[in-house]
Order: structure tokens, then sequence, then C-alpha cells
């Protein structure tokens, strides 16, 4: 089960950034409080778009300790220094990316707002399950992850689990006592100072 007091933060990069000025807006989040991985979110269809992102923050995070995993493209974890991957397709994929990246990668599974589809990604290997979105968002199926999904999952399996998507402080709250981390992206990316967007958007952490 979570710690009631010490869900974790989990930052998701937009899918597009500058170059010149996203690594010192990441590295003053990071350094504003504590994270524990970042997902690589990038919208790319090249691998050397990838490798310049990875490049560029990899370094970053690995000097604080913190993994980063890229979303979706498990073939490139091990050519560019990454250690997992963070899959969209609920359980699916989990069986034969985890044979191809081993035991020691990480191999997390997004699953909307499906219990059996977060059951069968523990059993296939996953190292986590998100659900979301937990707010209203007019991405994917139009159905959220409630706090009885996660009260439940919580209460019954031991799988690590993220709350993701549109979250606000008043979910953050809702949420703390029944999730393991918080998946935060474009909640604070779009703000002017995304370290006191971060700071404000998980206040009842404090």
């Amino acid at each position: 089960m979570p710690d009631a007091e010490h869900p974790q933060l989990y930052l998701v990069t937009p899918p597009v950034f500058d170059q010149l000025t996203f690594p010192d807006r990441l590295s003053r989040v990071l350094d504003s409080r504590a994270v524990a991985c970042l997902r690589l979110a990038l919208s790319v269809s090249a691998e050397d778009e990838a490798a310049r992102a990875a490049d560029l923050l990899r370094p970053l995070c690995h000097e604080r300790d913190i993994p980063v995993v890229i979303q979706s493209h498990f073939r490139l974890v091990g050519r560019l220094g990454l250690d997992g991957v963070h899959l969209t397709d609920g359980a699916r994929s989990v069986r034969t990316v985890r044979k191809e990246l081993g035991a020691e990668a990480i191999v997390g599974a997004h699953c909307g707002a499906s219990r059996h589809s977060g059951l069968n990604a523990g059993e296939a290997g996953a190292d986590y399950v998100s659900f979301g979105p937990v707010g209203d968002s007019p991405l994917g199926a139009g159905e959220t992850a409630g706090r009885e999904l996660f009260a439940w999952w919580s209460e019954m399996v031991e799988l690590p689990v993220v709350a993701e998507g549109a979250l606000d402080p008043g979910l953050v709250e809702a949420l703390a006592p029944v999730v393991d981390f918080f998946a935060i992206g474009p909640e604070i990316w779009g703000e002017d100072d995304p370290a006191a967007a971060l700071a404000r958007l998980t206040a009842a952490l404090d």
C-alpha cells in the first residue's frame, strides 16, 4: 500500500520542447523538490530526434539519481542509455517488452481506467501501472479513473500505482492517501515558472 503521507512525484516532459531553454526549466523543477522518475513523452518520428532529447535531459536526471524512461519506444532504451519504458497500450506489450529489456529495466504500463488491464499488466511483469486521466480531459475515450479505483488498488494490490492526467490541487489532496506516484507534466510546463506551479499543485503533500 502507498505511504498515505508520501506519494512520490514522477515528471513527464512535453511532447516537444525548446532544446535551449527546457533543460534549465527542468533543472529548476528537479531542484525544487524530490522527483522519483522522468518520462520522455516525445512526439518524435526519428531516432536522432529522440537521441538529442535524451542526451540533453538524461545527464540532468542521472546526476540527481533520477531514472529516465521513454514513452513507447522501448527499442531505444539501451541505445539511449535510459532506464526503461512507459507503455501506453495497457497490458498488451508488457510481456514482450519485459523479455526484450530484461529484469533490470523499468517497465510501466498506462491502463486508462481499467482495473482488469492493470491486473494483467502486473501479471505480465510491469513494475508499475498508471491510471488516468483522473480529471476532466478531452483526451482518450472520455472515461476518468476515479478515486475508488485507486482505493481498491491500494488495498488489494502491492504493485505501485500512478495517478495522472488533468490533475489539480484538489485531486492531488484527495488521491494522496491511495496512490504511490503522481505523474505531472502538462499541468506545469505551460506556466512561466514550472517549479512554482508544481509547488501549488502539490501543496497538499507538504
